[in-house]
């Protein structure tokens, strides 16, 4: 990992890890600490959300929220991918802990991708695969996305849905 973005994520492990308190961190304190480790929502990222609401929505699913504590875990795992030159779901079990003990997830599901150059392209490979269509249309409240470009200027994808 880059060590610009490396700093803000140990940052944030060690504000969570290495509290004096037993009691857990409330949900709006975390957004307020993880808000500032994540980059802003890039366009792309934004027309992925809307697009995977919209398909939920005319299915008469119910529509997911953003959430920044998400947006930290897909912020990492595409740096990771990035950095790696692969795609995969390595270490999905520590983002599923992390979001279990930290916003209150009782189910995790993820979609990653690679080289899809718009949202359309990406949403649309997600939906015509069933396991990550199951995954969109899947019994969850929150979700968030992180779209990266690597240095050819291909896009790695990671998108989080947890149930709370």
């Amino acid at each position: 990992m880059k060590l610009p973005k490396l700093l803000p994520a140990v940052a944030l492990i060690a504000l969570l890890s290495f509290s004096c308190s037993t009691d857990s961190i409330e949900e709006d304190k975390i957004e307020t600490i993880t808000s500032s480790f994540v980059p802003q929502a890039k366009v792309i990222e934004i027309e992925i959300l809307e697009l995977i609401n919209n398909h939920r929505l005319s299915l008469g699913l119910s529509s997911l929220k953003s959430m920044n504590i998400i947006k930290a875990q897909t912020y990492g795992h595409t740096d990771y991918m990035i950095d790696k030159n692969q795609i995969s779901h390595d270490n999905f079990l520590q983002r599923k802990t992390s979001l279990t003990n930290n916003a209150g997830a009782s189910r995790v599901g993820e979609n990653v991708a690679y080289a899809y150059s718009s949202s359309e392209s990406v949403v649309n490979a997600w939906l015509n695969s069933e396991g990550h269509r199951n995954i969109i249309e899947g019994d969850y409240t929150d979700f968030d996305i992180s779209a990266e470009k690597d240095e050819n200027g291909k896009y790695y994808y990671t998108n989080i849905f947890i149930k709370k």
